[in-house]
Formats: structure tokens, sequence, C-alpha cells
């Protein structure tokens, strides 16, 4: 059978590229193939009909969204996968990888990045009219780990006949979702060579592991709050009647390294199944990791599509927040306030003045209300999912929104045409951190805290809005290409 290429077909059925793509990946155009990350389409292939007439057409820029968002995710299964995936972008879009241990140069027009512990970036794009007297920055920062199962050093263990790996949780996950179900392992292994230590990232892209439940008849209260034993029902296991070490001999295999050679690792279980669009117009999407690389996601694809010559756009992605950030690469380390100041201190500026002229927006996703337990949202904060970003307030500062960091975003939602609503939880619950927060005690900048509502959050498995994506990239477009003037307490957002 003759195939045709997604340009060759779009310039046949007169309709775009993306739209090409969205209805292969739908399903929608008999006999297309998947040949590695492109399509082939048959020649004869028909034009897809619309689904149930125009007004239940899905939103083609949301969809393909949706799609790159799964994929991003699926390419990104720990911190140091998706750290990888965004520096490869950003070199893709000309920028320069910069070393923290190395002096550097930097002038307006810089395009430049910094990576610390392989899983938290900091990118910069400084503008063109940057200069000592006329210096600040537009910060979007979130996070690239998500609750896990994290291995630990000695983990090759035996039960019975069955062969064990040794786990620990990583973060507030729901312990359920993690079970009877396909488990991988990704991460990072140190191996000793002539030349020292080597750091070498490694996905074990299958079902290695099983965490398996017990049955209903030996527990019967399973379904009447059962409560897991971490270190007994929780455990993966990876074979049996295996000799040796199973795990080392697996990584060794698949680095193409003696076992003896591997020195550590810091290695995760993951959720190997796909993320997937659903619902009658695809409005909803379903992955492993939408907290929070959903506004990873969303933050990354507006940082390279926008310019500002006015000020220095900031990309922060750090890891560790489901544990608390402080770690050397978290959010309540130095690393944003070292990078910031060398920047000013490179370009002649004052770094304090350039911080009271700077604006933060900490995303990370939010609560939406829940189908089956709408009750437990605020009476009146209660975001949806495809209804817009969630503006997080809370009196007790774990959010860093006030009412003018709040409006400022306000406004760069309605010049976008960007829907928004607002977040609070319920006064007799409590809620927990995010970034702000804590980047605020290290640097002193006026901020706002939002997120993407979502459904399950902490689940192996979540569930968010399709049409959420698109807001948050078009919200964040508009926000790096927008100037933000602060004269004393009165504020102008212009172009």
């Amino acid at each position: 059978m003759k195939y045709l290429s997604i340009s060759e077909t779009a310039i046949k059925m007169g309709l775009s590229e993306r739209s090409i793509r969205n209805y292969c990946a739908q399903g929608r155009i008999p006999g297309a193939i998947l040949k590695g990350k492109s399509w082939l389409i048959p020649f004869d292939a028909n034009k897809p009909s619309r689904i149930n007439g125009k007004e239940n057409e899905c939103d083609e820029e949301a969809l393909s969204l949706g799609y790159e968002l799964i994929d991003f995710i699926n390419n990104s299964p720990v911190p140091f996968y998706a750290i990888e995936n965004v520096k490869q972008r950003l070199l893709d879009g000309s920028y320069e990888q910069k070393f923290e241990n190395k002096d550097f140069n930097l002038k307006p027009g810089s395009k430049v990045f910094f990576i610390r512990n392989g899983s938290t970036l900091i990118a910069l794009n400084v503008g063109k009219n940057v200069s000592s007297g006329n210096c600040h920055f537009h910060i979007i920062v979130s996070h690239d780990d998500s609750p896990c199962f994290k291995i630990k050093p000695e983990c090759d263990s035996k039960t019975d006949i069955y062969n064990k790996i040794n786990v620990e949780t990583y973060g507030g996950l729901i312990n359920s979702t993690w079970l009877d179900r396909p488990l991988g392992i990704a991460g990072r292994v140190i191996v000793n060579t002539e030349q020292g230590l080597e750091t070498r990232l490694i996905n074990l892209n299958d079902n290695v592991v099983m965490i398996p439940n017990l049955c209903i008849h030996f527990n019967r209260e399973i379904n009447e709050g059962y409560k897991y034993d971490k270190a007994i029902d929780l455990q993966a296991f990876i074979g049996q009647e295996l000799e040796g070490n199973p795990l080392r001999e697996l990584l060794s295999s698949h680095l193409n390294v003696k076992t003896e050679d591997i020195s550590n690792f810091d290695l995760y279980l993951y959720n190997r199944e796909s993320g997937y669009l659903w619902g009658n117009k695809k409005e909803y999407v379903s992955s492993s990791r939408l907290d929070d690389l959903e506004c990873v996601y969303c933050s990354m694809k507006a940082f390279l599509q926008e310019e500002n010559d006015n000020c220095i756009n900031v990309l922060y992605i750090a890891d560790n927040e489901e544990v608390g950030s402080c770690s050397r690469q978290g959010a309540d380390s130095d690393f944003l306030e070292t990078v910031l100041g060398k920047c000013v201190d490179k370009l002649g500026g004052d770094y304090k003045v350039a911080l009271a002229n700077s604006f933060l927006i900490s995303a990370d996703n939010a609560h939406a209300v829940h189908p089956n337990k709408p009750g437990i949202s605020d009476a009146d904060n209660r975001p949806y999912m495809n209804k817009g970003i969630a503006i997080k307030f809370k009196g007790e500062m774990f959010y860093t929104t006030d009412g003018i960091s709040g409006a400022i975003f306000q406004r760069l939602c309605d010049s976008s045409h960007t829907p928004y609503q607002f977040f609070t939880n319920r006064s007799d619950i409590r809620g927990g951190h995010t970034l702000g927060a804590l980047l605020l005690s290290h640097v002193s900048i006026m901020a706002v805290d939002i997120g993407l509502p979502q459904l399950a959050m902490h689940s192996s498995f979540e569930t968010a809005g399709t049409l959420d994506i698109k807001y948050g990239v078009n919200a964040f477009k508009e926000f790096y290409s927008s100037n933000i003037e602060i004269e004393g307490d009165n504020y102008k957002i212009y172009k």
C-alpha cells in the first residue's frame, strides 16, 4: 500500500498538519501507522468527518497541546529525564548551557540556562533593552518531581522464592493506586570508570516490577479503610528463584558495564501506563505525574515561544517539592538567588532594585471540585476543570497571592482571553505548601500562586482538563511578553 506523509496528507485534504496529527492520534484515519514519531497515512484515506456536528467539534489547539503534554510526560518518568527533555528543547532554541562552578559572560540578548544536580533547571532570556538601569525578572517556577517509590541502596532481597526490590515512599502518594499495575524503573546510575565517576541516565522502559495486593479473601478489610504497611505491603517484586542481584544485573546489562563498577544510584519506580485524552470532546487528560509536569510543560512551551526586550524572562523548574524542597536543588535552596544575583552583577545592575521590580508566578496544580465529593471544596472558591486557571489564596500565606499580585495575574488573563477561577481550602481543612512561599524566603519578589485544576492529586494516575493546558500556555505567554511597571502602590501592565 502507498502511504503519504503528514505534510502530503495535509495538502491533499486541505487541513493543517496539526489537524492530521490529531486525527491520527484519535484513530479517525483508518490504516494510519505511527512510525517513530511520525505518521504514515494510506494514500486513499478519506478526510475525517466532524464528530456529531460543529457544536461538538474538539478544540484543535487544545487537543494538539494535550497530545504534546502526554508525549512529554511519557518521556519524563523521573526529574532527571524531565530536565534532559527541557534541556534539549532549550538547545534547539539556541540557548547555551552555563555552569555555576565556572565564570560566564552575560549581555543583553543572551539566552542561557543552568542545571543543578541534573534535576533542577533555571533558564534566562535576557531582553535586548535590558541594561544596568533597567534590569528585572519575570519568573515562572514549577516542580518536576511527583510522589512515587525510591529504591534503597541495598535493594535486592528475597522472601520465600520471590526476588524483591526494597523501596521507600517518596512524597505523599496515594498508596493503593500503585498496586497491581506495571511499574518501570528510571533514574541515574553512578559508574566507576578509569577517568573517575560518570553519571548515566537509565530508564528500564519495560514492565519490570509489580506491587501486588493481597486478595480480598485474605484481607476482608481491604474495602473498609485498610492501612497499608509500607515495609510489608508496599514492597515490589521482580521475579522468583533468581540468583545473584537481579536489579544490579539489569542495570549492568542495560548500561553495558560490570556490576562491580556500579557505585551508587538514584532510582525510582514509575507508573508505565501511558496517558490519554478522553471524554465526548476529548476534554479530559489522564496521566501519571500531571502534578506538576503539566505546569512544567506549559511554562516551558510559553518560555520558548515568547520574547521580551525589556526584562529577563526566567524559566525555573525545581526538584524535591514533594518532600519539602530542603535540598541543594530544591526551592528552599540558594539556586535561584545565586543565579539571579550573578546575572544582575554581570549586567552591572543593582540586585535589590531588580528584585523589587520583578514578578514571580508559582505554578503548581490545584484541586478541582470532585464529582463524588463536591462538599469537600470551599462553598464559593471552587475551581472546575476546563473553566480556567485557579488563582490560589490562603490566609496563613502558604500561598503567596495577595490582592495586588492576584489582580495583576487577573489582568494578564484578561489580556490573553484566558478564564480564571479562585481557589481556597475549605476553612476547616488545612492545605499544603508549594514553591512560592519557600522561594520568597530567599528572594523578595512580588508573587502569585496559581494552578491548573485536577482530580486525584498524588494518585499514580491523575486527571485534568484538556482546555486548561491551552489556558496555561496562553496566560504564561502573556506574562512573558508583557511589561509590569511598579510605581509605588500603582501597577501598569502593558506591551
